[in-house]
């Protein structure tokens, strides 16, 4: 299992990084990501202190553990420069919390962080199909989650994200330990969205390929 959008206590997750990465090895996780929610007023807090956990936390464990952020509810024209500065803070993977139709979050978040070339955009909601392209011509990937609420459009998403090639990911979003999930249940959360076996299958394994270009940067 690899799951690239997790939450800790630095935001509004129940863990510290240490245990919420060591309960994903329990799990059988090969790569974790924490992206706690930043913006303007914490991202210079957060980054430094998650990104060393997490080098940390990768040399302790048989894990792949990657310190990222998830950019939320910032205005859209904020994202770009914000997602700049995250990457010289160190962050290895940077998330925007997209428009999800169970939040507030503001019209045009999803097409600035496509423009931004952010790693993942989370739960999109009902992205245009417009923005899909832009986001498979920038090699962002967009997120199917298996959480409550934002997982409501997955289908919306996985039909919009094929017919314009862009790449799909299975995340968890995870806030406490029961959100985390086996690879089993990633497959059937990818299945439940459209998807067939195998297009699932790919779909885990390309979550391998970003891992590889996270870490390696």
């Amino acid at each position: 299992m690899i799951d690239l959008h997790t939450h800790s206590l630095f935001s509004d997750g129940e863990l510290l990084p240490a245990e919420l990465v060591r309960r994903a090895v329990v799990m059988g996780y090969r790569a974790v990501a924490v992206t706690d929610h930043a913006d303007m007023s914490n991202l210079d807090f957060i980054v430094p202190r998650v990104v060393k956990a997490c080098r940390l936390l990768s040399e302790a464990f048989p894990i792949t553990a990657v310190g990222g952020v998830e950019l939320t509810h910032c205005p859209p024209e904020a994202i770009a420069p914000l997602a700049e500065e995250a990457r010289a803070l160190g962050a290895q993977i940077v998330v925007v919390h997209g428009e999800t139709v169970v939040e507030p979050v503001p019209p045009g978040t999803n097409r600035a962080a496509v423009r931004a070339a952010v790693d993942i955009l989370a739960h999109p909601g009902l992205i245009s199909e417009e923005d899909a392209a832009m986001a498979a011509e920038r090699g962002v990937c967009l997120e199917l989650s298996a959480r409550r609420g934002h997982s409501l459009t997955n289908g919306h998403v996985c039909r919009t994200a094929r017919r314009v090639g862009a790449t799909l990911i299975v995340n968890t979003d995870a806030h406490a330990p029961s959100d985390l999930i086996t690879r089993e249940t990633a497959l059937t959360v990818a299945r439940g969205a459209g998807l067939s076996l195998q297009e699932a299958l790919e779909v885990l394994a390309g979550a391998e390929d970003l891992v590889r270009r996270l870490v390696g940067r």
